[in-house]
């Protein structure tokens, strides 16, 4: 499922070297994000004030809570195959984002 939409702080016309990812509400690492130099941090769930904390030194992008973790289960289930290897996993393939867009 792709993003259907993203809101971001303003853009900087400059080369992006360094993304800072958190998957769903990461709003409370945005300092944490500038702090280590990111270029864009990609996450979800921020508020509109927050944005204002780029401050001009990265973008902000909030591509969606759902979004950003919905790749997640594929990751922990190749982990947990490749760790204990004799344990049945089961996938689910309900998609269970709340949210619709107009």
């Amino acid at each position: 499922m792709n993003a259907l939409v993203v809101r971001h702080s303003e853009l900087r016309n400059k080369p992006v070297k360094k993304v800072a990812v958190l998957g769903g509400s990461g709003a409370f690492a945005i300092g944490a994000a500038k702090a280590a130099g990111a270029d864009v941090f990609v996450t979800a769930d921020v508020k509109y004030h927050q944005f204002y904390e780029a401050e001009n030194k990265m973008v902000i992008a909030d591509i969606g809570h759902f979004e950003t973790e919905q790749f997640t289960k594929n990751l922990l289930v190749d982990y947990l195959t490749k760790k204990i290897p004799n344990f049945a996993i089961r996938l689910s393939e309900s998609i269970t984002n709340p949210i619709k867009y107009f």
